[in-house]
């Protein structure tokens, strides 16, 4: 067996081969460091099994030729390492933020649905992403800056489902983006670099290049490890809670229809308001509802309607509120209704 570079090893205690040898494996493969690291390693590893290590590329037609270019390097790069690529385009040549989510977001959709599809085309059981210690790092802090909660800041899963039959994985969450380079580098392999990454007009990449190095360089050099530490610990607190909320779900809901959810207050009486807030996240994710414009001030007043359905003195809030995604609220015999409505 030839000898594995350290970082190859590292790999391999974090993802061994014998969790995946014998299945489809589907690589997500920008062209950048990350994700050409990503490939490189499990080709390297990839001895024998029954499965298939496949790549996959989407172009999201952005920036011209040089998204083209990314193309041609990740397919040609695939057929050295004789590796079969998928490669995806958005209808029309480029995404659109047609749905207003921001252009990130619509990208980040578009990308995720090409996977979803490669995937089930494939029989792929694992996408795997190449997201790093460092991109957990960025995220943990840009939610702290807008605003996020216990759960907002445990940040990205190590794994989580992507369609019925597909997990996405992501396996270098412990890995620094230096690590990966550094491998590279002694590979001799190029890769592409994204020229929209440098754009610091996103807040994204603020926080990359301007704010990280500043608080390291200023406040804490092991900045990126106490984001870390905190993601870890809000994963934990987290876990703790959907627990909680999973029993409560059970006893205090009742789905109606893929429309309708009632919420029984007297089996919430007691529980921290918390706990309430994030049993009516749960719920709302339960029914497939639309998440993005429900902030703080939304889910705490779901909370307090809960609690006034029980209570006998009279409510300053109106009995009836209509919620972003046109879910309507209202108390109804010790219980709340809601119900989501056509635009």
């Amino acid at each position: 067996m030839p000898t594995l570079h350290p970082f190859e090893a590292s790999f391999r205690r974090a993802w061994p081969p014998e969790a995946w040898r014998d299945v489809t494996v589907l690589a997500a493969v920008s062209g950048g460091a990350d994700s050409v690291a990503l490939l490189r390693a499990m080709r390297a590893l990839k001895r024998g099994g029954a499965g298939r290590l496949c790549a996959s590329h989407f172009n999201h037609g952005l920036r011209g030729e040089e998204s083209a270019a990314d193309e041609a390097f990740v397919t040609e790069l695939c057929r050295r390492l004789g590796v079969p690529c998928q490669v995806g385009r958005p209808p029309g040549g480029a995404v659109a933020d047609d749905a207003g989510d921001g252009l990130e977001a619509a990208a980040r959709a578009a990308r995720y649905g090409f996977l979803q599809r490669a995937a089930a085309r494939l029989g792929a059981r694992y996408v795997v992403t190449a997201h790093t210690a460092d991109d957990q790092a960025e995220t943990i802090l840009h939610r702290i800056l807008r605003g996020t909660g216990v759960g907002g800041l445990a940040a990205m899963s190590r794994a989580r489902a992507l369609g019925p039959a597909a997990t996405l994985l992501r396996p270098l969450l412990a890995f620094r983006r230096s690590e990966l380079t550094a491998y590279l580098d002694d590979l001799g392999q190029s890769y592409r670099a994204d020229s929209s990454n440098a754009d610091t007009r996103l807040t994204r990449n603020r926080i990359r290049h301007e704010l990280l190095p500043q608080l390291a360089a200023q406040y804490n050099s092991n900045v990126v490890e106490a984001l870390l530490r905190l993601g870890s610990l809000a994963a934990e607190v987290q876990g703790v809670v959907d627990a909680i909320v999973d029993d409560l779900a059970d006893r205090c809901g009742r789905r109606e229809d893929p429309d309708t959810l009632w919420i029984d207050a007297a089996a919430l009486a007691g529980q921290p308001r918390f706990v309430v807030r994030e049993l009516l996240m749960a719920a709302w994710r339960r029914q497939d509802w639309p998440m993005q414009a429900m902030g703080f001030a939304q889910w705490d007043l779901l909370a307090e309607m809960i609690g006034n359905c029980t209570d006998s003195a009279p409510s300053a809030l109106p009995p009836r509120q209509t919620l972003p995604g046109n879910v309507l609220a209202e108390p109804a015999d010790g219980r709340l209704r809601l119900k989501r409505t056509a635009p």
